[in-house]
């Protein structure tokens, strides 16, 4: 079985820590987080990622931001991108889907079928 590999770029520390503990407690996936979009994007050209969970409201700079500048590098195009967002207004909906993230997954989220809903986004076997 393979195990795979999730980028966490999300500027609270206390979220990043509990995704980080869902993640390889309960799925048995590795982790590497980053407080900011410009580490994270950084960090993103990790090899052998798997996917990039991204939180959409950051201070530095924002998910949308950082996902176009994910798309833009050659090197981290291909990795698929769920995003971790509390706004889930229906012209997000349609934003994010033009947009070609993979999916999307509302804060606050249950910690416990986090890992199945970011499996069932990707199309991953738990």
């Amino acid at each position: 079985m393979t195990v795979r590999q999730i980028l966490i770029i999300d500027d609270e520390e206390r979220i990043r820590e509990l995704v980080q503990a869902c993640l390889e407690d309960l799925g048995g996936w590795r982790t590497i987080s980053a407080p900011s979009a410009r580490e994270g994007l950084l960090k993103a050209e990790t090899p052998s990622l798997d996917a990039i969970l991204l939180d959409v409201s950051m201070p530095d700079m924002d998910g949308f931001l950082c996902f176009q500048k994910l798309q833009e590098n050659p090197v981290t195009r291909s990795i698929p991108v769920v995003l971790l967002t509390a706004k889930v207004l229906s012209d997000d909906r349609t934003q994010f889907s033009q947009m070609g993230v993979a999916g999307m997954i509302t804060k606050p989220f249950n910690p416990v079928t986090l890992c199945e809903q970011i499996a069932e986004i990707l199309g991953w076997s738990l």
